[in-house]
């Protein structure tokens, strides 16, 4: 099976990760889209963190009904930090019959070439990057990409966060069930 593996602190998922997803699995010869929590992104400070527990629930939540999409904890059981090639390398030796490949953002496209060992991942695994305003796709570490013109939406998960706090509505931002889930565990504030 091809499964597209989409990593994100997901802190909370909203609809842009959902249309991403959506898209890739339109556009692409792909059969599955993993949405991967990192329990720890080494590129970010875990305290603003929701438990990485709830963020999988949330995605679990926002993704009912869709059979090409799959909520993966795969990375709880992992060393943290938690680093791509790691866990690309533990789903290849786990998942034997599977092609895993990439799916990220121009953005994080940009800085690939600071990840670990990231010569082992772009000559193991595709990559499809969609474009983020303001950071255009050049391929200068010749990795094998599928690049997506994907509907972008100018939303992030801190803007979702600061509104929560706020004591503002964040509806239409957040899957309806998402924001349910949110308000009552009392997530955010």
């Amino acid at each position: 099976m091809k499964v597209g593996l989409y990593f994100g602190s997901f802190n909370p998922v909203h609809v842009g990760h959902l249309i991403i997803a959506k898209h890739v699995l339109n556009e692409t010869d792909l059969q599955q889209v993993w949405m991967v929590v990192s329990p720890q992104n080494p590129f970010k400070s875990p305290s603003s963190l929701l438990n990485e527990y709830a963020r999988l629930h949330l995605i679990q939540t926002a993704i009912e009904g869709e059979y090409n999409l799959k909520a993966s904890k795969v990375e709880f059981d992992l060393p943290k930090p938690s680093y791509t090639v790691d866990t690309l390398a533990y789903l290849t030796e786990k998942y034997p019959k599977n092609e895993f490949s990439i799916i990220m953002g121009s953005d994080s496209f940009s800085n690939l070439s600071r990840w670990k060992n990231y010569n082992v991942i772009i000559k193991n695994h595709r990559i499809h990057v969609y474009e983020r305003t303001g950071f255009e796709i050049k391929n200068t570490i010749e990795a094998d990409i599928k690049i997506l013109k994907a509907p972008l939406l100018e939303i992030s998960s801190t803007y979702i966060r600061n509104l929560i706090k706020e004591n503002k509505s964040s509806r239409y931002l957040l899957p309806e069930n998402v924001l349910e889930e949110i308000i009552k565990n009392n997530y955010y504030r």
